[in-house]
C-alpha cells in the first residue's frame, strides 16, 4: 500500500509522493522559547517524530528542520519582568525544550535553526517581497505584507479576506494608521520604547526585529530550498501563522510546502492546553510522575489529527500498557536471548501494521496489531515455544521501534531497568504476603488452604520450596 497522508490545504487524504525520489524535506514549527514546555508543546514533536521514523523505515532519507523562535514580544516582556537579558531568557528555555524532547525520545532534527541566526535570510526575503510589490515599509523599521496584492490569500484555510478579522497587534492605533489595510501583517517591526538595543537589527528599511511569520519562510527556504515536501505544526498554527507563511513565500515566487500537516491539540475538559488558561501540565511534572516512555506512549497512541483529552487516568492507562509491553520484551529476551538492534531495524513488519501506518499514520490501528502480537508472544512463552516467542519478540519490537517505543532499545534501557526493579519489589511484597498466609494456614493445620496458596503461586510461575529456615521461592525458567 502507498503511504497516504492528509493535506490540510486540500482537506483530503492522498498518496504521498516526494518531490525528489528517495528523499523527504519536512519543516516543523518548533518552540517559541518563552517558558518551560508543557505536554501540549510535545505533542507535535512526538507526532512528527513518528512520521519521520515511518518514512525512514520505508527507506526514505528525511531532512527535518525544526526552528526555534528565540525572539518575540513575549520573550522580551517576560525577560524584562525577570530582570534578565532577553537572549539569556530564551537560551534557558531552549535548553528546557531540548531536555524535554530528548527525555521523550524525539530524534534530534537534522537542523534546528534559531530565528536570530537568520536575519540576513529574512532581510533578503523581505527585500524581494518589496521589489515584487507585495510588501511596503512605513515609518522607520516597520515593513508590512500587502495581503490584497496576493489574490490567493486565505487559500490554505479556505477563508475569504472580507470574512477575516485583522491580526491583533501590540499597538492597534499605530498599526491601523500605518497599514494600508487592517489585514496586512508585519514582516519587520520597529523597536518599541524601552526595548533593549540588542533586540533589533539594521535593515535597508530601518532598524527593527523580525515578525513571527517571516522567520519561518526564510529558514524553510534556507535549509529545504524554494519547494519542499511537508510543512507541519500544531492545529492552532494554521491561521494566521501558516496562512501568512504560505502567502509571503509564494508571493516571493517560491513553491514552498507541497503538503500541510497539522496535529490536533492536547485538551483538558475539552479546552486546549495553554499557559494562558492555567491548564498547562509541565513536562517536568509529568516525568516526576511516570517514566518517559509512558508519557511518550500517552502522546503517541492517539492518531495525530485527533484531539487528545488528558485526564487523571491518561498516565495510569499508558503506564499499564507500557508495563505489559516491556514485561513481555524482558521475559521473552530472558527466554530466547538478546535480539540485536540491527535485526529489529530490518525486521519484516506485519502487513496489517504497515497498512495502518500507511493510512495517514493510524497509530491506534497499528497498536491493535501490536497487542495481537503481544498476546501471541505471551501464549508462545506459556507453551514454551521458543521459536514462535522469538518471532513475536522481533515483530513486536520492530513495530514499537517505528513508534519510538521499543522497550528493548538502548534508549529506554534505564527506564526498563527501573521498571524491572519496581516490578521485582512489588512481586517480593505480594509473594511475601501469600507465604505469610500459607504459614498461618500450616500453623492452623489447614492443609487445604496451604495447598491452595501453593498451587496459586505455582500457576503464576512461583515455585515454593519449604526448608528448616522457612519457605523460599523462585520463578520458573
Amino acid at each position: 500500500m502507498t503511504l497516504r497522508l492528509y493535506d490540510t490545504a486540500t482537506r483530503d487524504v492522498r498518496d504521498f509522493v516526494p518531490l525528489s525520489t528517495g528523499e523527504v524535506g519536512i519543516y516543523l514549527c518548533g518552540a517559541t522559547v518563552q517558558a518551560a514546555p508543557h505536554v501540549g508543546h510535545l505533542r507535535p514533536a512526538v507526532a512528527f517524530d513518528v512520521l519521520r521514523r515511518w518514512l525512514q523505515r520505508k527507506g526514505l532519507r528525511v531532512t527535518l528542520v525544526r526552528n526555534v523562535t528565540d525572539i518575540d514580544d513575549k520573550i522580551l516582556a517576560k525577560s524584562a519582568a525577570a530582570g534578565v537579558e532577553w537572549w539569556a531568557h530564551a537560551a534557558r528555555y531552549e535548553r528546557a525544550f531540548g531536555r524535554a524532547y530528548d527525555a521523550l525520545g524525539v530524534l534530534p532534527p537534522t537542523y534546528e535553526p534559531r530565528a536570530t541566526g537568520h536575519v540576513p535570510d529574512m532581510v533578503a526575503l523581505m527585500q524581494r517581497l518589496v521589489e515584487r510589490g507585495h510588501a511596503y515599509a512605513t515609518g522607520d523599521g516597520d515593513v508590512w505584507f500587502d495581503v490584497r496584492s496576493w489574490p490567493s490569500y486565505g487559500e490554505l484555510t479556505r477563508q475569504r479576506l472580507e470574512d477575516l478579522s485583522p491580526e491583533p497587534t501590540d499597538d492597534p492605533e499605530v498599526a491601523a494608521s500605518a497599514k494600508r489595510d487592517p489585514h496586512d501583517f508585519a514582516l519587520w517591526k520597529a523597536p518599541k520604547p524601552g526595548e533593549p538595543g540588542t533586540a533589533s537589527w539594521d535593515t535597508p528599511f530601518g532598524r527593527g526585529r523580525p515578525g513571527w511569520h517571516l522567520e519561518c519562510s526564510a529558514m524553510a527556504q534556507r535549509y529545504l530550498g524554494e519547494e519542499f515536501d511537508i510543512h507541519g505544526g500544531g492545529l492552532d498554527l494554521r491561521f494566521p501563522h501558516h496562512e501568512n507563511e504560505q502567502a509571503q513565500s509564494r508571493a516571493a515566487g517560491y513553491g514552498f510546502a507541497q503538503r500541510w500537516m497539522h496535529c490536533a491539540w492536547v485538551t483538558q475538559q475539552g479546552v486546549k492546553m495553554s499557559k494562558s488558561l492555567g491548564n498547562g501540565m509541565l513536562v517536568s511534572e509529568l516525568l516526576a510522575q511516570a517514566p518517559a516512555p509512558v508519557i511518550r506512549y500517552a502522546l503517541a497512541a492517539v492518531q495525530y489529527r485527533s484531539m487528545l483529552e488528558w485526564t487523571p487516568d491518561t498516565v495510569d492507562e499508558a503506564r499499564a500498557t507500557w508495563e505489559r509491553l516491556a514485561g513481555f520484551v524482558e521475559r521473552a529476551s530472558e527466554r530466547v536471548g538478546h535480539v540485536a538492534a540491527e535485526e529489529v531495524a530490518k525486521a519484516e513488519l506485519p502487513a496489517d501494521f504497515v497498512a495502518a501506518m500507511d493510512d495517514d499514520l493510524n497509530v491506534p490501528a497499528a497498536l491493535a496489531v501490536v497487542h495481537e502480537h503481544l498476546r501471541a508472544g505471551n501464549s508462545a512463552l506459556a507453551a514454551r515455544d521458543e521459536a514462535e516467542a522469538r518471532d513475536e519478540l522481533v515483530a513486536l519490537r520492530g513495530m514499537l521501534d517505528v513508534l519510538g517505543l521499543d522497550p528493548g532499545s538502548v534508549r529506554w534501557a534505564d527506564d526498563a531497568d527501573q521498571g524491572a526493579s519496581k516490578a521485582r519489589a512489588a512481586l517480593d511484597s505480594l509473594v511475601a504476603a501469600e507465604l505469610a498466609a500459607r504459614a498461618d494456614a500450616r500453623a492452623a493445620k489447614d492443609w487445604a488452604a496451604s495447598d491452595a496458596i501453593r498451587d496459586r503461586l505455582a500457576a503464576a510461575g512461583v515455585v515454593v520450596q519449604d526448608s528448616a529456615d522457612g519457605a523460599r521461592w523462585t520463578l520458573t525458567d
